[in-house]
């Protein structure tokens, strides 16, 4: 089962947090820089996903996107 978008991101969170301190030796600083460069791409997909739905789901009749706000919305 695929990780949570919170989850991922939090994921994300300690590995930036961890090369930040800079005590990490180099292979391990590469494959937690791999496993952030991986999660990165993997929110990203996911928030542009959620991006197209919305918009999907705001479209007008006319195909056009309709702004609306939150209130309004709700």
């Amino acid at each position: 089962m695929s990780k949570s978008f919170e989850e991922s991101l939090k994921e994300l969170e300690q590995i930036v947090t961890q090369l930040e301190e800079g005590d990490l030796e180099l292979e391990e600083s590469l494959k937690l820089f791999e496993d952030g460069v991986r999660l990165s791409r993997e929110c990203r997909e996911r928030l542009t996903a959620a991006e197209r739905r919305i918009e999907v789901l705001m479209k007008e009749s006319d195909g056009s996107l309709g702004l609306q706000s939150i209130d309004e919305a709700v």
